[in-house]
This record gives C-alpha cells, sequence and structure tokens, in this order.
C-alpha cells in the first residue's frame, strides 16, 4: 500500500459506498462507515445524524492504534477486530489491508456473529478496491500528474 493519504476518485468512492450500504442492510446494523488511519471519514451510509461520525471516526482510529500498542505488548502485529459492547447498541472495528477502519454500530438485535460475517465478506472487495486505487496514484505518478508539482504560487493563485 502507498503512504497514508487517500485519493479516492468518484468511481472508488461510490463503490465503497455501495459496500458499506450492504453490510448496513444485510446486517440490520444503524451506521456504517470507512475511516483511514488517521481519522478521516471517507464514506458514511445509515443514522449518520444520530452520531457524531467525524468524533467516532477520530477515536476509531486512536482505539486502533492504541490496540495495536497492547497487541505488540504481548507479541502480536496487531488486533485487526474491535468489539465493544453497550447496553443498548454495540460497535464493531475492523482494520482493513493495515490501511483503512470500518466501523459499524448496531443495536442488541443484531448478532455480533452477523456483523462479523457480512464485514468478513465485504473486506475483500474494500481490499481489491483499496489496491486498484494505490494502483492508479503509482501509475499517474509515473506519468507526472501527481499534486508534487503545484507550487505555494499555484495555491496562492487559486484562492485570490
Amino acid at each position: 500500500m502507498q503512504g497514508n493519504h487517500l485519493i479516492i476518485k468518484d468511481e472508488e468512492f461510490k463503490q465503497l459506498k455501495a459496500i458499506i450500504r450492504k453490510i448496513l442492510i444485510e446486517s440490520h446494523s444503524k451506521v456504517a462507515f470507512l475511516v483511514d488511519k488517521n481519522g478521516q471519514i471517507l464514506c458514511s451510509i445509515g443514522e449518520e445524524g444520530e452520531y457524531d461520525t467525524t468524533a467516532l471516526g477520530s477515536l476509531a482510529a486512536g482505539n486502533i492504534a492504541a490496540s495495536g500498542g497492547l497487541a505488540r505488548l504481548i507479541g502480536e502485529k496487531e488486533f485487526s477486530i474491535l468489539f465493544h459492547q453497550g447496553e443498548k447498541d454495540n460497535m464493531h472495528i475492523s482494520l482493513l489491508a493495515d490501511r483503512v477502519i470500518l466501523v459499524v454500530i448496531f443495536d442488541s438485535r443484531t448478532p455480533v456473529g452477523l456483523v462479523r460475517l457480512r464485514v468478513k465478506r465485504a473486506s475483500g472487495e474494500v481490499i481489491r478496491i483499496l489496491e486498484r486505487i494505490d494502483a492508479m496514484v503509482v501509475e499517474s505518478d509515473e506519468d507526472g500528474l501527481v499534486f508534487d508539482e503545484i507550487t505555494d504560487d499555484d495555491i496562492d493563485k487559486l484562492f485570490k
């Protein structure tokens, strides 16, 4: 995988959103979203108004980072799946391709096994899209079309 920055084009964004929507529907969950490891929301589906997805994304990324530290203390590379059970809502957090975090929030009517199954089935699709995005970045970098060529003067002209 490429660096920390993820540049998602419209077609890949639509595909990711469709996958997340499918997880949400098939698992009878409330909200699902993809976050990068920096906590930036990539896409979300569901009852977004009920939750502060921006804060949740940041905290989920922090949770993954903290659990990674715990994992290393016991000789593991990372914990790729985290589950938090609450009184009324539960949260399933999974790290995909060591790159993005999939967060699914669901209530007690939905079995965690169903969520895990749907997430596991969708993970491969998300990873393939991420690999395609990375391939496009490498290809455009070879063609000299990336943002490295933008100068401070170009940015100043853009915002004047």
